[in-house]
């Protein structure tokens, strides 16, 4: 059929609603029409005519139709660029017509008049540029290049000051078409966007009915969740739950979500309102809330990672199971990478500055990413740069005001810190309060550090059940918020206090619950702080020596067989070339009395060298005291101990029988003249 009959009769179909199939017919013959007209009125004609056509615009789909009339434009500008292309490489006109890119181009953006909405010429232009000059295609010449980004920026800051008298489909359709024309502008174009207008529709587009639905579909997943006979919970893959979750991965705006959080990042870095801004971060904040709200409130919530495997089904384990945490793996990335963008603009907005507000700005941020934390918790889903950076920022700017830091602890401090968290997700939640509280003790008062770090801390120190990974990583960062504690020289009361139940804990978890490296490091640490320079050292001075009399006393009846591999060594040997040392209880104690060596009292120093080296001798397997002893060695000479020790441990070892002990088990015999005489009567010599 000749293309003006065509044209003719496109234009007919446009008048009536169609099924689906039809529909998809029409948009494919307005398609091949764009590309093979000639007349450039007929192209401003056609697209006019689609723009306000029943056919296109009936379902009211939002992002769909969007994505429709964009695929219209951009399909039919990659024909008229590839067949241009074609037709210069066989040195022959262009088929169908005369018309080249510019041409098509300048034909085409005429067509959006004012019979449509702006939202709609955004749309057109769009899927023009899309199709000219993506792909690094640079089918247009660099003025009008720069006139159609122009066009672009211009339609759509004018579609968002009349976006709420347009509607929800409006505002989904500007932000659809902004994610995909967004990479192919200029900066200048760029910040020429109505970041104010679009910061509100970007996030809503993420957390509301188009991205996430404010968590819902938890609540749809947790109505068709079931517990079979053995205990397990079922989730099937047909329930509808399940379904709403295929067709959310399906919907355009969660399939760019990507896109759409950079686009949303931009806006909050470039708004020029800083309450536009703020309003954003409190959007995010009760999404995030929404979210773990309805998590806590689903069965699944409860299972830790290690047991999924008894405590799911097969078909859950392999069919809904993991596309829940795909969609949550969006979630996180797509809210994080917008609250990054807040957090960057912190550091330097005046007004974000002002008043003392940094602090609870990024004690807001520090309560999004607690209530994503069940994701970010999991399987490595917080390794990214945009997550760090958001998560110590925050940090660092809430460490400037006490009061603030204070605050936020308690809010987010565990409810009753006597009794054991009994649910996986209570126990994400304390790991996340024990991981930021471990970054505070330097701003808190004695008294805060004691009851909001300390205390939550103790109770799982002395937690005494099964250890499951997840258990392992909230005991380690009970540790680690207790020596931060330990490391204040201000809180020296509290260290006198604390120090001695922490050693006996520690020796007590020792080595079924810590590593040796891990064992090496938090007793080298206790021993540092109680040690010169530090407060403590010059109030409590025998402290130290009593601590190694406490690591000197448990070697007697340490075990000397071989440790496995921990689950700390086995991560760091992923990650790390060298191979672990073999150790036993007893030379991982002895290790540790090495490493304690550089920080022991002047007076100390000898007596503690000779011990250690007795030590080393009482190793009776080669195999585990060769480590052992080149660890000794390498604190005598690469600088570990300062000056006044290396001195004393050169002297012991030359003159002072160290050499002898460390190298053939036995101190040097004392010097005696050959041939002299010995007698109980002790008679000197008249030589």
């Amino acid at each position: 059929m000749p293309a003006d009959r065509l044209l003719n009769t496109v234009l007919q179909y446009y008048q009536d609603v169609h099924d689906g199939p039809k529909t998809d017919q029409i948009i494919g013959t307005t398609t091949h029409l764009l590309a093979q007209l000639s007349n450039p009125l007929n192209l401003g004609v056609l697209t006019s005519q689609l723009l306000t056509a029943p056919a296109i615009w009936h379902r009211q789909d939002g992002p769909r139709t969007a994505i429709r009339v964009i695929g219209i434009y951009h399909t039919a500008a990659v024909r008229v660029h590839d067949n241009e292309i074609e037709n210069a490489n066989r040195g022959r006109p262009r088929e169908g017509g005369e018309l080249r890119c510019d041409e098509w181009t300048r034909a085409v953006v005429k067509g959006a008049d004012d019979r449509s909405r702006r939202w709609q010429h955004l749309l057109v232009l769009t899927g023009v540029l899309m199709g000219m000059e993506g792909n690094d295609r640079r089918s247009l010449s660099r003025s009008l290049r720069n006139t159609l980004e122009q066009a672009v920026v211009t339609a759509a800051n004018l579609a968002l000051e009349h976006n709420v008298e347009d509607g929800l489909l409006a505002a989904a359709s500007i932000i659809t078409a902004l994610s995909f024309a967004f990479p192919l502008l200029s900066d200048f174009y760029k910040t020429q966007i109505n970041c104010n207008a679009l910061l509100p529709i970007a996030v809503w587009a993420i957390t509301a009915e188009e991205g996430f639905c404010d968590g819902e579909f938890l609540k749809a997943v947790a109505r068709d969740t079931t517990e079979n006979a053995t205990y397990a919970l079922h989730w099937s893959a047909h329930s509808p739950s399940s379904q709403l979750l295929q067709e959310m991965e399906k919907q355009p705006l969660m399939a760019n979500v990507g896109p759409l959080s950079k686009l949303a990042g931009f806006a909050a870095q470039y708004a020029t309102d800083t309450a536009v801004v703020l309003q954003a971060q409190d959007a995010l904040l009760v999404f995030s809330g929404r979210v773990l709200d309805a998590w806590q409130r689903n069965p699944f919530s409860g299972i830790d990672p290690a047991f999924e495997s008894t405590h799911l089904t097969p078909e859950t384990l392999q069919k809904t199971w993991p596309l829940l945490w795909q969609a949550f793996r969006k979630l996180l990335f797509g809210s994080v990478a917008v609250l990054q963008a807040i957090v960057s603009r912190g550091l330097l907005d005046p007004h974000m500055l002002a008043n003392g507000m940094a602090p609870s700005i990024a004690a807001k941020s520090l309560h999004v990413l607690r209530n994503l934390f069940f994701i970010s918790s999991r399987n490595g889903n917080s390794a990214f740069q945009v997550y760090t950076f958001s998560y110590l920022t925050s940090i660092d700017v809430l460490t400037r005001e006490p009061a603030t830091c204070d605050g936020f602890l308690r809010e987010i401090r565990p409810a009753d810190i006597a009794s054991f968290p009994m649910t996986h997700i209570q126990r994400t939640l304390d790991l996340f309060y024990l991981n930021v509280a471990e970054h505070l003790p330097l701003t808190l008062s004695v008294d805060s550090c004691e009851n909001l770090i300390v205390k939550p801390a103790m109770r799982y120190l002395s937690h005494g059940g099964p250890m499951s990974p997840a258990m392992v990583e909230l005991f380690e960062s009970a540790h680690s918020a207790i020596l931060s504690v330990l490391s204040c020289p201000q809180h020296s009361p509290l260290t006198i206090k604390i120090t001695p139940f922490y050693i006996v804990k520690l020796f007590e978890s020792f080595p079924n619950h810590v590593s040796p490296r891990q064992f090496r490091v938090a007793f080298k640490t206790v021993m540092e702080i109680v040690s010169p320079p530090f407060p403590i050292a010059a109030t409590e001075p025998q402290l130290s020596e009593t601590l190694l009399e406490m690591l000197r006393s448990n070697m007697a009846t340490a075990s000397t067989t071989p440790l496995g591999p921990t689950p700390d060594s086995l991560s760091r040997n992923a990650t790390s070339q060298q191979e672990e040392v073999p150790l036993s209880v007893q030379s991982a104690l002895v290790m540790t009395l090495v490493d304690s060596l550089p920080f022991l009292p002047l007076p100390l120093v000898e007596e503690w060298l000779a011990i250690t080296a007795q030590a080393m001798n009482e190793i009776a397997d080669p195999r585990l005291r060769a480590p052992v002893k080149t660890r000794f060695w390498d604190i005598l000479v690469n600088g570990e101990m300062d000056v006044e020790r290396a001195t004393i441990g050169v002297a012991w070892w030359g003159t002072k029988g160290g050499r002898e002990m460390v190298l053939f088990g036995r101190a040097r015999e004392p010097v005696m003249m050959s041939g002299a005489l010995v007698s109980d009567t002790d008679k000197s010599s008249r030589l």
